[in-house]
């Protein structure tokens, strides 16, 4: 049975969405995966990638934040390029972009904004912000616009 939330993954409590139909499902597996590498990173913020295929994740990929910086991150070119060939070689797609916000709410920054450039992807924030009390959210930002994608942690 799927637990509509928001975050909570990996010990904390799962929020409910409220008003928000849910409309993508992710893995308990892979909710909990991102946040463990937030609280590993933190207080640096850390970020990766999911991979899938046909609208479903198949693996969570770390990358090493190479800001090591508790305000931005980026991913070196020659992972990058590590990450799209085994993304490549393996008949996947990039279906997702996370990274962690360690001291404010799970939303986009500015930078974020500014900085995203995979309009088809999700962008999964985790926000530390309650370390107890982890937050997972989820948007598409196209055209320096934000729509958050409501999400549901199953499985």
């Amino acid at each position: 049975m799927p637990d509509d939330a928001r975050g909570g993954a990996g010990g904390g409590p799962v929020r409910p969405i409220g008003r928000m139909a849910v409309s993508f499902e992710i893995e308990r597996a892979y909710a909990e995966g991102m946040i463990q590498h937030a609280r590993e990173d933190a207080p640096n913020e850390c970020c990766g990638v999911l991979a899938g295929v046909d609208g479903r994740m198949t693996k969570l990929i770390r990358a090493h934040n190479a800001e090591n910086s508790p305000y931005r991150y980026s991913i070196e070119s020659r992972e990058l390029l590590k990450i799209y060939t085994e993304v490549d070689d393996a008949g996947w797609e990039i279906k997702g972009i996370y990274h962690s916000h360690t001291f404010t709410e799970a939303y986009p920054s500015p930078t974020d904004v500014r900085l995203a450039g995979w309009p088809d992807a999700l962008y999964f924030l985790v926000s530390l912000q309650d370390p107890e009390a982890p937050e997972l959210r989820a948007y598409h930002i196209r055209d320096g616009e934000i729509e958050e994608e409501p999400l549901a942690i199953v499985g």
